[in-house]
């Protein structure tokens, strides 16, 4: 696999919800911090959407869709100069996993679903990201993106056999979307994960380390990948990746070995050996540095799934 959906593949829906906003006339609703991300879609109309610490507001189309990384809290106008009501005090309960807000008619209409990610590599994809990403309505990933809505809300109304596998399924598509849309966007400015992986040369070494995981790489190895000398490999990657390349396969090994400690039966040394570790003790000590425990320590805290 390549490493986006490597990290995505060591994610788990926690819980999720949906909501539907039907709004008409003059009207402004805050919607306060919650955790996890939130998918949105502009189903019908336009609206203006503020975020909390960022510096302009955003104008929002019909066909648009919007993700909210970090649960930050935002408001909707139908124009900025209305007063701001608390929209808790608006919501209908449908079912315990399904919100509606109804309020002066239907001249907009928005659909967004609410999910709660862990595992281990969360921080790792949703740290980096901006507290908004805007997709316009005109871009490819939007239709994506406002279909697997539809589907995420039919799922939870109709309450068939499969739904959560099915929920969470749609919900890692319209993360890839959001994610490739993000990609594009990025210049070399930046320092995190997104920016290693939006970099035509260190890309392939990223691609290189998460494909064989357990192979023993050197820094030369992955220059040569990167079609670049040794030490300017080495001072590219912890320029715009943020760590030395090393430390990024050391620390993208303990990810793999914490996911399976935590939701597999496989011993430590097995996990060991499997990547790469000549003996569990070589391990044991690259696994405590990176997650400040020792593996069998964090097995027995996470022996029962969330």
């Amino acid at each position: 696999m390549d490493p986006l959906s490597d990290v995505l593949s060591l994610l788990r829906i926690r819980n999720y919800h949906s909501a539907s906003l039907s709004l008409g006339g003059d009207w402004a609703f805050n919607f306060p911090i919650r955790e996890g991300i939130k998918f949105t879609a502009v189903v019908k109309g336009n609206c203006w959407l503020q975020v909390e610490g960022e510096p302009t507001p955003q104008k929002l189309l019909q066909g648009d869709c919007f993700l909210m990384t970090r649960g930050v809290p935002f408001t909707l106008y139908s124009d900025l100069s209305q007063p701001v009501l608390d929209s808790d005090g608006y919501f209908l309960t449908l079912a315990a996993d399904e919100l509606a807000l109804n309020h002066g008619g239907d001249d907009v209409q928005l659909v967004g679903g609410r999910f709660d990610f862990t595992g281990i590599p969360t921080q790792l994809l949703l740290g980096t990201l901006p507290s908004l990403v805007h997709v316009q309505g005109n871009e490819p990933q939007a239709s994506i993106l406002r279909w697997a809505l539809e589907r995420f809300t039919s799922e939870l109304h109709h309450q068939r056999p499969g739904r959560s596998l099915m929920n969470e399924h749609l919900a890692h598509i319209m993360l890839v979307e959001v994610l490739r849309t993000h990609l594009a966007t990025l210049n070399s400015s930046g320092i995190g994960w997104f920016f290693g992986l939006a970099d035509r040369n260190l890309s392939l070494a990223l691609g290189a380390m998460h494909g064989n995981p357990s192979h023993r790489w050197t820094v030369q190895d992955l220059a040569q990948l990167a079609n670049m000398s040794r030490s300017a490999f080495a001072l590219r990657f912890k320029q715009v990746v943020g760590s030395a390349p090393m430390e990024y396969l050391t620390h993208w090994r303990m990810l793999l070995a914490s996911d399976r400690l935590k939701n597999s039966s496989d011993s430590v040394s097995t996990i060991a050996f499997s990547l790469g570790y000549e003996s569990e003790s070589a391990f044991s000590t690259a696994f405590k540095r990176v997650m400040a425990q020792s593996p069998r320590h964090y097995m027995r805290g996470h022996s029962t799934p969330d």
